[in-house]
């Protein structure tokens, strides 16, 4: 059944039940540019702005939105794009292009004006709906993108756009009279471009659901739950990790910041029992509790049943420093890849602390296996690396209008993610990194997480990021970049010095001390790396020797 039908059947059990909930604790500085005024809630020592909508709210603006595409001339399988910042229109947006039987294009709230021109074009998306933060973006490109007949944005409405808020309220509630099954198409999604322009991946509504499946037979969601949702929504994570909750009607807090107070203050605040961070987050929080910026005896945690952290390794040295200061914590980690729709295809599972460093074994509903290039399996507890390769209702029907990158990677059903990984003795898959990340160094491959996690164990970092740079003798070599903890100090030679644990061949020949820069997904970005450090298209340089 499409993911719309848990909708539909929360409105009816829980009606009146706070479904969504969003706080900004930033609003004040952006009034006049959000969708609709906010409720001022006095806090101490601080004012927030909180709104919230109920489950019969919730599915009722849905199906507004959904009669609105249908009124105007959107047909099944038609792309819809949505540009938005996180936010409580989100999300029965996004659920009314579903049950309009069109498909769901969410778009990254960074891309330039270009680069949503490239990704509307690349998708082929007809509508458009986008926030009042990226008129501006729009307006530059609103004259090169022809194939997109309809703009809706929420307020300050520009001459080739309608008003979502004017025009929605005049629909009906009624649910549309649009059939929907598991193998109709629903949503593209984009990769995260860290190695290139974005692809564009199609799914269908038999991904969003064994998402939504996965994901609360990992964690337990009960109605009882909340789920403090931070990371963008465009993103498959987040939206994954709430479907999850969706299941059950549990209630979910859209939080816009990510500052150790503000994460620490609406989990309280909300009650919030489930948490969802990225590693700088879950760093920044741990800092300033031992740096004194917060102090955790001004919150109430009790509730807080589990913390999970996914889009990324996970160092397991942060984990050891989380469950210290949260000793009651459950702690998870999830792998996934937009091609297999987000989280929950591996999964370490909460009774698998002690494997930490580990991203798992098979999700529910997954098979996952570790294969050499010949296709055979590597051997558990050899340290012995292969690609991993994974199967399943989640995997991605093709990258749209690509079929040479789909050929690449979709084989006899087995989606090949170009991660690189170990097996230990028990059956527990070890990430080694992107196949694409190793640095082949005067003919040894190094692997740059196993190097990071190592250096994350100093105390004094904050974060790490290993690369390959030219290297007239060796073709090329680690360089480690290095953001160190605020008031901390180290050279180059203390951190050769750290370091000389590492096998030798493992061992940074080079350290820089600067910042680590992420995508908004929380990955490192490499290639930013790489360009800073004159290390862009290096086996092309090499190749060219």
């Amino acid at each position: 059944m499409p993911i719309t039908n848990y909708l539909v059947e929360n409105a009816k059990k829980w009606p009146d039940e706070v479904a969504l909930v969003e706080v900004n604790p930033e609003i004040r500085d952006r009034r006049g540019k959000t969708w609709r005024e906010y409720e001022l809630v006095e806090t101490s020592p601080t004012k927030r702005y909180r709104r919230d909508m109920t489950w019969k709210v919730f599915n009722d603006r849905a199906n507004r939105f959904a009669h609105l595409l249908i009124d105007a001339g959107v047909k099944r399988e038609t792309k819809v794009a949505i540009l938005m910042m996180n936010c409580l229109e989100w999300l029965p947006v996004y659920m009314g292009v579903l049950k309009s039987g069109a498909i769901s294009v969410p778009l990254n709230y960074r891309y330039t004006a270009d680069e949503i021109k490239y990704c509307l074009e690349l998708s082929e998306s007809e509508v458009l709906i986008f926030g009042p933060e990226f008129i501006g973006r729009i307006e530059e490109i609103v004259d090169q993108i022809p194939q997109v007949q309809l703009f809706f944005v929420g307020e300050d409405c520009p001459s080739f756009a309608h008003s979502y808020n004017r025009r929605v309220a005049h629909f009906t509630t009624e649910e549309p009279d649009v059939s929907i099954d598991d193998d109709d198409l629903g949503a593209i999604y984009f990769s995260s471009g860290t190695t290139g322009f974005p692809k564009a991946i199609l799914h269908k509504h038999r991904s969003l659901m064994r998402a939504a499946i996965t994901e609360q037979k990992h964690h337990g969601q009960t109605h009882d739950d909340n789920f403090l949702c931070i990371p963008p929504l465009y993103h498959v994570g987040a939206k994954m990790h709430w479907m999850g909750g969706l299941t059950v009607g549990a209630k979910a807090v859209i939080l816009r910041g990510v500052s150790p107070e503000w994460i620490l203050r609406t989990t309280s605040e909300e009650q919030c029992t489930i948490v969802w961070l990225l590693v700088p987050w879950a760093q920044d929080i741990l800092d300033a509790i031992e740096d004194g910026t917060v102090d955790l005896n001004d919150y109430k945690l009790d509730q807080w049943r589990l913390m999970h952290i996914g889009a990324q390794p996970v160092p397991p040295s942060l984990i050891k420093r989380w469950l210290k200061v949260f000793p009651k914590h459950q702690y998870d980690t999830n792998y996934g890849l937009s091609e297999g729709i987000g989280p929950g295809s591996v999964h370490l599972g909460v009774e698998n602390v002690d494997k930490v460093g580990a991203i798992g074994k098979a999700g529910y509903g997954w098979e996952a296996e570790v294969r050499h290039e010949d296709g055979t399996l590597v051997t558990p507890g050899a340290h012995d690396v292969g690609e991993l390769c994974l199967r399943g209702d989640g995997v991605m029907e093709c990258y749209y209008n690509n079929p040479e990158a789909t050929a690449e990677v979709l084989r006899d059903g087995w989606l090949y993610t170009g991660d690189v990984a170990e097996v230990d003795e028990d059956g527990f898959i070890y990430l080694v990194d992107r196949a694409k990340d190793v640095i082949i160094t005067g003919g040894e491959n190094l692997y740059p997480v196993q190097i990071e996690d190592f250096i994350r164990t100093n105390p004094d970092v904050k974060d790490v990021a290993v690369i390959g740079i030219p290297d007239e003798r060796l073709g090329e070599i680690a360089c480690a970049v290095i953001e160190m903890r605020e008031g901390r100090a180290c050279t180059e030679e203390q951190m050769a010095a750290f370091c000389i644990k590492l096998p030798r061949y493992k061992r940074p020949r080079k350290y820089i001390f600067d910042e680590v820069p992420r995508n908004s997904t929380g990955k490192i970005d490499k290639p930013a790396l790489r360009e800073r450090y004159g290390a862009k298209g290096l086996v092309a340089q090499e190749s060219s020797k």
